[in-house]
């Protein structure tokens, strides 16, 4: 295995700025002594919201959050959306970008409000990671929040979302049909690993 003091550094260069996220490469010296570019985008932290409400909350908002929410059995918070970099409505689980000077769990609570008009009594930071290494320079939590309320559903101006319920027991089901996200499927794969799904 090769150690990062084996790698050199040549030159770091952004070649464009989206606003959204930077891109450019790095000319690197590599371990045996040939010269490479690696191409990268940097993106800034996210974190991914696996929410669980309990049904009677939905019952007395008369049907509540969209498609499935009556009954009285757990469910789990999803948002419906069309993604036009890959021409696809997917159905995920709440998420979005972490502000500066923000936690994880706090803007865990704060997109969760933002997207579905629900804020948390408890949240809890399951992991932290560092996603698609290979290309990009983005690290991603995933949180899981509980004790959920009604609060104030505020959309950003590029988001078009349907909020909707899933049984808990269902949903790690129903987020495999196709098509799928990975921020979705890790998320309900590390809840239902430390025994809350």
């Amino acid at each position: 295995m090769t150690t990062p003091d084996e790698w050199d550094l040549l030159e770091e260069r952004t070649e464009y700025e989206t606003g959204w996220y930077d891109g450019g490469y790095d000319l690197l010296e590599q371990p045996d002594g040939t010269q490479k570019r690696y191409y990268w985008a940097d993106l800034p932290p996210a974190v991914v919201v696996v929410a669980q409400i309990d049904g009677g909350v939905l019952a007395d908002m008369d049907g509540g959050a969209g498609e499935g929410a009556s009954g009285s059995d757990d469910r789990i918070l999803f948002v419906e959306q069309y993604r036009p970099t890959i021409r696809e409505t997917h159905l995920e689980l709440p998420a979005g970008i972490v502000e500066d000077g923000e936690s994880y769990t706090g803007a865990a609570t704060r997109e969760l409000e933002e997207e579905t008009g629900f804020r948390p009594s408890s949240t809890a930071l399951l992991q932290e990671y560092a996603v698609a290494t290979g290309v990009l320079r983005h690290d991603r939590a995933i949180v899981y929040a509980e004790g959920l309320e009604p609060g104030e559903r505020e959309l950003d101006s590029n988001e078009f979302l349907e909020v909707t319920t899933v049984p808990v027991d269902e949903a790690l089901e129903r987020a495999r049909e196709q098509p799928t996200n990975d921020a979705t499927l890790g998320g309900l794969l590390l809840a239902k690993e430390d025994g809350l799904l």
